[in-house]
């Protein structure tokens, strides 16, 4: 589809950080609600800024799925959760069509549950190129994991968002080894990536917020120069 004209009761916005604003700049009618399923936190702000509907807040999660030709998607883990807020119905036409879905605490709460695990992991996968299950092993990139989540749980809860990275460790610990992230693939190609959106709106919240993040500042370094590294 080349673009929105007509009105529509939902619509959702599932495009990478990197090609958000060229899907704006093509929606031209006026959708009731807007669902977008994008990672990072800011990416929110941004489609109110820019779209008169009733913008919620989405987090697609528990899912590794890429392109692996034109014509074939690979799906590594099972069936993903969506989580929303607040509930304005579009739950109940996503669960209709089979999705599993929950409505979260608050819109922050929805944007940080995923994005304390992924800012690291996007981080780390696109520095050394290697999967959760090689990451989790090796104790070193453990032990940086670790702090990383930490301090990521840190700058949401001084966002008003209370998380257990315990938890958040738990969902690493059971996710299957063979996963990365669609950063690592990005950087690997040479494309742009998601890094700013994901780790870069975390360190940007840290240093509002006044939260020590050095860990994730090292990530965010290491990773902007192997992306930079690999898109030549």
């Amino acid at each position: 589809m080349e673009g929105l004209e007509e009105t529509v009761d939902l619509l959702l916005v599932t495009v990478k950080a990197t090609g958000l604003d060229d899907a704006l700049g093509r929606i031209e009618a006026t959708p009731s609600v807007v669902l977008p399923l994008l990672n990072g936190l800011e990416h929110v702000d941004t489609i109110r800024s820019r779209l008169d509907g009733r913008v919620l807040a989405g987090s697609i999660g528990k899912l590794e799925a890429y392109r692996d030709s034109p014509t074939e998607v690979v799906q590594t883990t099972p069936a993903p959760l969506i989580t929303i807020f607040p509930e304005d119905g579009a739950a109940h036409l996503l669960s209709e069509a089979g999705l599993d879905v929950r409505v979260g605490e608050s819109e922050q709460a929805v944007l940080w549950e995923k994005t304390v695990r992924l800012a690291p992991l996007a981080a780390a996968t696109a520095i050394t190129q290697k999967a959760l299950g090689q990451l989790r092993t090796d104790s070193t990139w453990r032990s940086t994991l670790s702090a990383a989540v930490a301090e990521a749980c840190a700058v949401a809860a001084a966002d008003g968002v209370i998380l257990d990275e315990g938890a958040q460790w738990e969902i690493l610990d059971t996710m299957p080894a063979s996963v990365t992230t669609s950063t690592a693939r990005d950087a690997a190609a040479g494309r742009p990536t998601e890094l700013d959106a994901i780790l870069g709106a975390v360190v940007r919240a840290a240093k509002r917020l006044e939260v020590r993040a050095p860990t994730l500042d090292r990530l965010l370094a290491e990773a902007e120069d192997a992306c930079r590294a690999q898109s030549h």
